[in-house]
Order: structure tokens, then sequence, then C-alpha cells
């Protein structure tokens, strides 16, 4: 039995046109988070990591600061969902990057304003009711990600780092604990950047160990490095 810590990434971009760019906090997360490992003496048997930039720069720091260099892997079945497509499915008025930016703006917390916009486009994305729509629509998204746990499964190493992002997280987390595949984001919303969701992998059947844990960021004692989005 081998296990994978999933770890999502650092903080992206938020309000800026390339989101898929590490922000300066989301740089500083991913080194505290090698540091961490480091210290606590865990070594990596694989480092696998999504084909997306947030991704890679969170993995290049961490493992840097970690001070590991152990076989990398790129799977492209732990990227992200595509979060433009299905705002614009859900708002089709917000024909551009602009535009989204333009009405945030305008709102007094810019932030929670994206969580309401981006929770009812992912709502409507999951409910089952416009799959054509989409490129990839959300059973298909689901299926392509638990292919990708299997595949870190098959693999003989022991111990994996899998660099990703929170979709992926709550994909994986919803279906092991068995609940409910109509609601998987619930286990979404609460995940902080760089956080740790650990796995054992057995076979067929894999466990959920833990969940959105992040010693890291506690231990460097300031709370501006524990941030959701």
């Amino acid at each position: 039995m081998g296990s994978a810590l999933l770890i999502r990434h650092g903080q992206a971009s938020f309000g800026a046109e390339d989101y898929d760019k590490l922000s300066h906090l989301g740089e500083q997360q991913s080194r505290q988070l090698g540091q961490w490992l480091r210290q606590t003496g865990q070594q990596p048997d694989l480092i696998v990591v999504g084909s997306m930039q947030r991704h890679i720069r969170t993995a290049e720091l961490c493992i840097e600061a970690a001070g590991v260099a152990p076989p990398q892997l790129t799977l492209e079945q732990l990227d992200e969902i595509d979060h433009v497509e299905i705002v614009a499915r859900h708002r089709p008025d917000l024909t551009s990057f602009e535009d989204m930016r333009a009405e945030l703006g305008a709102s007094t917390d810019p932030q929670r304003a994206f969580q309401q916009l981006f929770a009812a486009a992912i709502a409507r994305w999951t409910s089952g009711r416009h799959d054509s729509e989409y490129t990839r629509n959300w059973p298909a998204f689901r299926e392509r990600v638990l292919q990708g746990l299997q595949t870190l499964a098959a693999h003989d190493a022991r111990t994996i780092w899998a660099f990703t992002s929170g979709g992926p997280i709550a994909v994986i987390a919803n279906a092991l604990v068995g609940a409910p595949a109509d609601n998987p984001f619930a286990l979404g919303w609460p995940l902080v950047n760089t956080s740790l969701t650990r796995v054992a992998l057995g076979g067929n059947r894999h466990s959920l160990i833990s969940y959105n844990s992040w010693p890291h960021l506690e231990l460097a004692g300031d709370a501006r490095l524990v941030t959701h989005r």
C-alpha cells in the first residue's frame, strides 16, 4: 500500500488577467510548505504535477525548499475545471475577462462577489441539466479525476506528492468518503492554498487519511498566509 499527498497549489492571481500565475503570497506559501516538509523529514518517491502553471510553479518552489529530487510525472487528469467556460455558460453576458473584472470591481467585496457568482455557475454545471453545453461536463470531469487517482495508485512509488487544484481534491475526497456525488464542491470551498490531503492507495480500494490540513502555514504564525482563493 502506498500513499499520495494531494497538495493544492499556492494562491493564484485573483483579479489578474493571467489567473494561472502564482501571486507573491502563493510563492511564499509554496516555499513555506517545502521548508516544513524538509523539517519533518518527508521524502517522496515520485512527484506528480498537473499541467497548469500554478501547479508547476508551486511544485518547483516546494521541491526546491524541501531539498528533494525524485522522478517527476505530469498528469493532466489533476488539472482544474475550466472556470472561465463554466462562468460564461452561467452568465453569457460576461463575454470577456474585462466584463467580469468590471462587475466584480463594482462590488464592495470582489472576492465575495466572485464566490457567489462561481458557486452559482458550479451549481449549474453539476446539475446535470446542461451537460451538452460544456466542453467537459461534470460527469466527464469527475471520471477523468478518478482515473487520475487510479493512475497514482497503479504506480509502484510508495510515497507520492501530487500538486493539483481544489476541484480534483474535492472530487477525490468526496468519492472516498462516499458523499453524494451531486454536491462535490462542499468539500472544495474550504480548501486552503497549499493545504495537504493524504490518501492511502491500495489497489482498487483507497482511503482518505486526512483532509485540508495546513501545519506549515500555522507554524509560520502569519494569518495572511491562510487563503482560499
